[in-house]
Parts: structure tokens; sequence; C-alpha cells
């Protein structure tokens, strides 16, 4: 589990996301932040998460949330993904887990009887001055858009 609360300072980073281009945490400087680590695309609980944040957007938005994804999956991948699922925002391709790590969210899971690294489905409500507001990491993918904006 993360290392991170709210009030700490949001650790940086520069990623590469889905289109080859980089994105880092000074690019929402002045803008609020939902960024959320999820493990794998194209899997029944990530679909579920992404298309509820998709489905509820518009509403986000309004609140002033930008949103940003981040997962291991390849730049490709994430390409896929956004199309298959017509996602209007951007997906960081952490193939180095370096983002996932700095962010604690990266370690032991059990699935099935089975031990296994993998991601700690995870979301930050970054402020407008890169502190952390709120930590979900109890995230429910059919209601994530719901927790956020309550």
């Amino acid at each position: 589990m993360t290392h991170l609360n709210a009030g700490d300072q949001a650790p940086d980073f520069k990623a590469v996301i889905e289109d080859g281009s980089t994105v880092q945490l000074s690019d929402y400087a002045g803008k609020k932040l939902v960024l959320f680590f999820y493990p794998k695309d194209n899997t029944p609980g990530c679909t579920a998460e992404v298309c509820d944040l998709r489905d509820n957007h518009s509403a986000l938005l309004a609140q002033g949330y930008h949103l940003l994804g981040v997962s291991p999956d390849s730049e490709k991948k994430h390409q896929n993904f956004i199309a298959k699922f017509e996602l209007p925002f951007s997906l960081i391709a952490d193939t180095d887990l370096k983002v996932i790590k700095d962010y604690g969210c990266w370690g032991l899971k059990k699935f099935m009887g089975k031990e296994f690294e993998g991601v700690y489905r995870t979301t930050f409500l970054i402020d407008e001055s890169g502190a952390i507001e709120e930590v979900i990491s109890k995230v429910k993918t059919k209601e994530h858009a719901a927790q956020i904006l309550k």
C-alpha cells in the first residue's frame, strides 16, 4: 500500500503517455488532477473503472478535475485501450514501474490463492499546488467517479 497521505506533496514525475509524448506533474500546476493507478488494460475491473470515469468525464471536468491513468502497459496497448473504449483522457505507459513505485502502488498481491507482485489500484486527488488532497485505496471500479465527486 502507498506510503503517501493527504497533505503530502505528490511525487513529481515525467513519463510517456500513449502517443509517445511526455507528461509531468508540473503540466497540471494550477489544475486539479485525478491520478489513478490500475493493473492492466482490457481486464474486467480495469475496463469497468475507465468506462465509469469516461461516462462521468464531463462531471469530473465540471468539478475542475483532469484525469490521468497509470499502468505498466505499453504505449501501443494504451492506444488500443483508448480507441476501443473511446477514453477522453491519457494513460501513462509506466513500463519501468517508476511512477507506480514512486507513488507506492506496487507490491505483493494475492489472487485466487497465488501471490504475485502487481499494481495496487489506487487513486490520488492532487490539488492545484501539487499536494495530495485524498488517497482512495478502496476503489470501487463501477462507482469510481462517484467516489471522486462525493
